[in-house]
């Protein structure tokens, strides 16, 4: 084998691994941007009055007060979620709106599966504070609701709705966020701020890019090992 051969080998063997680490690296700094701007855009929401949801399908956690009348007959479990021994589930309520709008569902917080303590179910005409959620995204993989006991794994609005036979409700959801003054004991218990997604993309980003100069350090030390050899 040339020695031209040897140095060409391994720089055709690491140029796809390179640029695959490049391009993951790449792809983490966009996921920064995007989850930097939206965190900025969740902390604004929050230091916001709630905008009063009008027709049009608002931005996810876009901070809303709704208004209607909850459907309490009609309430539902959503998800799983283990609070200190406890397990429980988040309440999920139809919101009937006047004049023909479509019901919102709406996450009024986490209630155990065991109920020992009352649950508040304000009847009447209710404004709910509360930021958009969107639907979530069904794929093989989705776990598998139980329309029939009102136990749903996966927020998919349409589905959701046709089991609990309601008209075709709003495309996303409302997740409650709790009154002032309201005890920390409340059942069910809405959260108490908006949500701040995680955002390691940073680190991941810092990763990809090591691991892409690491492994160009290598090749260099080793085609510099491979010319000072003496030729054959």
């Amino acid at each position: 084998m040339t020695r031209r051969t040897r140095l060409l080998l391994p720089v055709l063997a690491a140029l796809p691994v390179l640029l695959v680490l490049l391009g993951l690296g790449t792809w983490q700094v966009q996921r920064l941007t995007w989850k930097t701007a939206l965190l900025e855009r969740i902390a604004a929401a929050e230091a916001d009055p709630p905008a009063l949801l009008g027709a049009a399908v608002p931005e996810p956690y876009t901070k809303l007060r709704a208004t209607g009348r909850f459907d309490h007959e009609r309430e539902a479990l959503l998800g799983i979620e283990l609070r200190g021994t406890t397990l429980g589930a988040h309440l999920l309520t139809p919101l009937l709106r006047p004049n023909g709008v479509p019901p919102l569902l709406v996450d009024r917080g986490w209630v155990p599966l065991e109920r020992s303590a009352p649950i508040d179910r304000p009847e009447g005409e209710v404004a709910v504070t509360g930021y958009a959620r969107a639907a979530d995204s069904r794929d093989w993989n989705s776990p598998r609701d139980d329309a029939a006991g009102r136990r749903f794994f996966l927020f998919d609005p349409a589905a959701i709705g046709a089991a609990l036979g309601l008209p075709p409700p709003a495309p996303f959801g409302l997740v409650a966020l709790a009154e002032p003054g309201t005890p920390p004991a409340a059942l069910p218990a809405a959260a108490r701020s908006m949500p701040r997604p995680t955002n390691p993309h940073l680190g991941y980003a810092i990763t990809w890019y090591g691991l892409a100069v690491a492994l160009l350090g290598v090749l260099i030390a080793f085609l510099r090992r491979i010319a000072r050899e003496p030729a054959p």
